[in-house]
């Protein structure tokens, strides 16, 4: 009756991450696009095979999710990692991300997080080597955990100049792409707004406790994986909750989770495991919320 189907929100998310490829592509070029292309064509590749050789089904990899776990498993990847790792990281994120729940529809996990988590698991070095973009290449966040002060201006961070994972550079970038899904109707802004919102009070108290130790929630906002993750990540239909006061709810429960283990883990960015939490919780929430039944007591 809407007109919406799989294919054309999956295509409206992928038009909606061409200004972030754009600016990856500027900043570390031949590197972003290889990293992008591998990890897509294996994504493709993999679900094909799963689908049609172990589930004897017909394949699906022309309905654009295939296409999206790779864009966004890229995304999530420095730009310079080599190209078997990010083959394994495709394997992962659709075959265990994936297929193994029964395909799209089914997964509890965004598959894209799983094989970005699988690898930083399996290669922490290779995952957190960024090439260089600004004078040390470090990440924001690697520099805060390892107390350095002297950071990019918030200038610099919506721009995109600093070290990260390809996608996740650029703040104006991810900002354009929010605003032409919220445009397009392809998802709302309850997510999004309460996870920055929520990063941006809880280390704004922080902050306002301890300055000398808890930078700015500008830098927090501004710098990781939290606009990507919170704009194309935390919104996946599947994994997240069905109504409005479960969408807050998670959102929310990310945000904290987020800010938490920015602060006070070992990892200086929390966003991913955040997510892939609150993707395990989702049927509770969506159990919490559900609306009753007509004359339900």
């Amino acid at each position: 009756h809407s007109g919406d189907s799989i294919s054309k929100n999956m295509y409206g998310v992928l038009i909606a991450l061409i200004p972030a490829f754009l600016v990856s592509l500027y900043y570390f070029g031949l590197g972003a696009l290889i990293v992008t292309l591998i990890s897509v064509v294996s994504c493709v590749l993999f679900e094909y095979l799963i689908q049609k050789f172990l589930m004897k089904k017909e394949p699906t990899i022309c309905d654009g999710s295939a296409i999206l776990t790779g864009v966004l498993l890229a995304f999530n990847l420095p730009s310079n990692l080599p190209a078997w790792i990010v083959v394994i990281g495709a394997l992962a994120a659709i075959g265990i991300g994936k297929m193994t729940f029964g395909g799209l529809g089914n997964n509890i996990f965004n598959p894209a997080l799983v094989g970005r988590v699988f690898l930083l698991i399996s290669f922490p070095a290779q995952m957190t080597t960024w090439p260089l973009v600004d004078a040390t290449g470090a990440t924001v966040l690697s520099l805060l955990n390892e107390g350095v002060t002297d950071l990019p201006s918030h200038m610099e961070l919506l721009a995109g100049c600093r070290g990260g994972s390809l996608g996740e550079i650029s703040a104006i970038a991810l900002l354009l792409g929010f605003a032409y899904m919220l445009w397009k109707k392809v998802i709302t802004w309850h997510i999004p707004v309460t996870i920055i919102v929520t990063v941006f009070a809880f280390t704004g108290i922080m902050h306002l406790v301890n300055p000398a130790e808890y930078a700015s929630p500008f830098i927090h906002v501004l710098s990781g994986g939290l606009m990507l993750g919170a704009i194309f990540m935390a919104t996946d239909y599947v994994t997240s909750p069905m109504t409005t006061k479960g969408q807050v709810i998670y959102a929310v429960g990310i945000g904290l989770l987020t800010a938490i283990i920015r602060l006070f883990g070992s990892y200086p960015e929390g966003m991913s495991f955040a997510i892939l939490i609150m993707n395990a919780l989702t049927p509770l929430i969506n159990a919490y919320v559900k609306p009753k039944h007509f004359g339900e007591k």
